[in-house]
């Protein structure tokens, strides 16, 4: 079996996460950029990847070779996350066809979740996404969507004394729960929240993105394009003339460095199925980042067209 082994003290090297002031509207950003998991300070690369849909391709050889072209790009360009759920089909099987089939992974930071209504089933789950990824410890391990959070944080807690585990948190892309979430977010022992949160849909800044500051939580932020709704009501818009500033060359890094240039944000998980879009959303990593006012002034460009 394989081993790559993934460790996120690996990516301590890739630079440090924007910090400095420039001229009051953007945040220097050396290096690539990276974001922490406040519970140990350690830094992952602040672009990722997820694989709802776009991984869930089945037994299909040609489409499993295209996907381990895009994973070829990711890790070629810096990539770290890539996150997974058994929920997602065929997906977490792919991935691990795919991590077998690269010549080099050690930047993998290997993100999967439990999902199940039944806290026995959450074991079983694990080993099967330990086997389908061909891994012995993931780095992050999430309760999907809060299904039964207590029991399979319960178990997850186990598996992290034990190694199995390095990381642990709860997920949800549905604004309806995020009061059930902001809960768990005050008073179960995890070190990462993943939530929905871009340039339209705005409602985490509330008070999750605040609390997640405030509780000390890595932030992973889901459905940064919308899914593909922002590219289908923008892509035909002009870049604002000022997106240079932030050195965003396309939409797709717009998106990205809005969801990042807020500080509570530790990466987040774009998908895609052509490795030249992979290039795009990598690019992000590079350059600058907007600061809080320039931030309010990408949103409103965007809602005023």
């Amino acid at each position: 079996m394989r081993r790559k082994t993934s460790g996120l003290t690996r990516r301590g090297l890739l630079g440090a996460a924007a910090g400095l002031a420039l001229a009051g509207t953007v945040r220097a950003a050396p290096g690539r950029l990276t974001g922490p998991i406040p519970s140990t300070g350690e830094r992952i690369p602040a672009v990722g990847m997820g694989t709802w849909i776009t991984f869930n391709v089945g037994r299909s050889e040609v489409l499993r070779r295209e996907r381990l072209e895009v994973l070829r790009a990711f890790f070629a360009a810096g990539g770290g996350m890539i996150d997974s759920s058994p929920m997602y089909g065929s997906s977490e099987e792919v991935v691990g066809w795919c991590l077998e089939r690269l010549d080099d992974t050690r930047g993998l930071i290997s993100a999967t979740k439990v999902w199940t209504p039944f806290g026995a089933h959450g074991r079983e789950q694990l080993a099967d996404s330990q086997r389908l990824w061909g891994l012995r410890t993931f780095d992050l391990v999430q309760v999907h969507n809060l299904v039964n959070w207590e029991s399979h944080l319960e178990m997850l807690a186990e598996a992290k004394r034990q190694g199995r585990v390095r990381y642990i948190g709860v997920t949800t892309s549905h604004g309806s729960r995020h009061a059930e979430l902001e809960r768990v977010m005050r008073q179960a022992p995890i070190d990462v929240v993943q939530f929905t949160y871009n340039i339209l849909d705005r409602e985490a800044e509330s008070r999750l993105l605040p609390l997640a500051a405030e509780r000390g939580l890595g932030v992973v932020v889901n459905r940064p394009f919308r899914q593909k709704a922002l590219f289908r009501l923008f892509a035909d818009k002009p870049l604002p003339p000022w997106a240079h500033e932030i050195d965003a060359g396309n939409w797709a890094q717009f998106f990205l460095k809005f969801v990042l240039g807020h500080p509570a944000v530790t990466c987040t998980i774009p998908a895609t199925t052509r490795p030249e879009h992979m290039a795009e959303n990598m690019g992000a990593l590079q350059g600058r980042l907007p600061d809080a006012d320039f931030r309010r002034r990408m949103a409103d460009y965007v809602a005023g067209l």
